[in-house]
């Protein structure tokens, strides 16, 4: 009789797992699904994969060029028209080849500079002409020779901070093309860091993430080019975000902004990442979206054509990517 009792409890307990199992493997595609944000992949990119690339936009086509491709450092360039779901080789970077190194887009030119050679931190820095498809060299970064740096742009200004000169940096200066100068502005009101996440959005711009010393940098800082003064953010952090949404600390990040929000994707916190967020400035709240449909990754680019924001390269471990993905935000996870 008792060894009756202990075949049917046996039986009864894999009954109840297997039903548990079932009804949580739903409940988490359901919460999946009920994700917003659809990634289509596109037609890939036409150079050898890398991770440690940059990339900016100008008009209505992007470019992607340098990096590392886990041998060798690159100098090529790439000229992407999703019009023609076509990429096009452009005129080599003239510098040395580089990873790490930072671009942004001001007054119609795309600038690439400072990086790593394999040898030497480098602060050299070079202006893209895409109607001539020339390169010029510019004056060089007057800050430390650096790599891990972040930049952006605000209202046709370039912006350049942080990074590693084998310190941890938090400085921060900017570059006007018209006239050709830099000008040093107040430092980062937060942690040093490299390898961090920067945008702009609404006149302003904002810095997170990165390295310091072995930690991932969990705050999310505002500046304001007006004032020339930065703003703490809500952190990264359950602890200050208890009862909220908020992505996880991570560096080597891609973020891209398109209509009124800013979208902070992949990259690592000790795991390569596919989670996708959704900033909004004004209310200074985060929104999960869809994850990434590609495979986790760290070092990658990003940029927005239009509607549409865009990840291709990378890498997860010693594997290098060229894989290109398409982000619509407005619609529903197809998965």
């Amino acid at each position: 009789m008792r060894k009756s009792f202990n075949k049917a409890s046996v039986f009864l307990g894999f009954l109840w797992m297997a039903l548990f199992s079932i009804t949580s493997c739903s409940s988490s595609e359901d919460e999946d699904s009920e994700l917003t944000g659809d990634w289509l992949r596109q037609s890939e990119f036409a150079g050898v994969s890398r991770s440690g690339a940059v990339s900016f936009v100008i008009g209505e086509k992007a470019y992607v060029g340098t990096g590392y491709d886990g041998k060798t450092r690159l100098k090529d360039f790439w000229q992407y028209d999703p019009s023609k779901s076509a990429w096009i080789r452009i005129a080599d970077f003239p510098g040395d080849a580089r990873s790490a190194a930072v671009s942004f887009t001001a007054n119609g030119k795309g600038y690439v500079g400072t990086g790593y050679n394999g040898a030497d931190y480098l602060k050299d820095f070079y202006e893209y002409d895409p109607e001539a498809n020339t390169w010029t060299r510019i004056t060089d970064f007057p800050g430390s020779a650096r790599y891990g740096a972040l930049a952006l742009t605000i209202n046709d200004k370039g912006y350049l901070g942080a990074g590693y000169d084998g310190n941890y940096l938090k400085d921060f200066w900017q570059y006007d093309p018209t006239t050709g100068s830099w000008t040093e502005k107040v430092g980062l009101g937060g942690a040093k860091r490299f390898n961090g996440f920067a945008f702009s959005l609404n006149g302003k711009g904002y810095v997170g993430g990165g390295q310091n010393n072995g930690l991932y940098e969990t705050d999310l800082l505002e500046y304001d080019p007006v004032k020339d003064s930065w703003k703490r953010l809500k952190a990264l952090d359950e602890t200050d975000r208890e009862g909220e949404d908020y992505p996880s600390a991570r560096s080597l990040a891609v973020t891209f902004t398109m209509n009124g929000k800013a979208y902070l994707c992949v990259g690592t916190n000790g795991s390569a990442l596919s989670e996708v967020w959704a900033y909004d400035a004004t209310a200074d709240t985060w929104t999960q979206m869809s994850a990434f449909d590609g495979y986790a990754r760290e070092g990658a680019v990003g940029f927005v054509i239009g509607n549409y924001g865009y990840i291709t390269t990378g890498a997860y471990g010693s594997s290098r990517f060229d894989d290109l993905w398409q982000f619509d935000p407005t619609m529903a996870n197809n998965d």
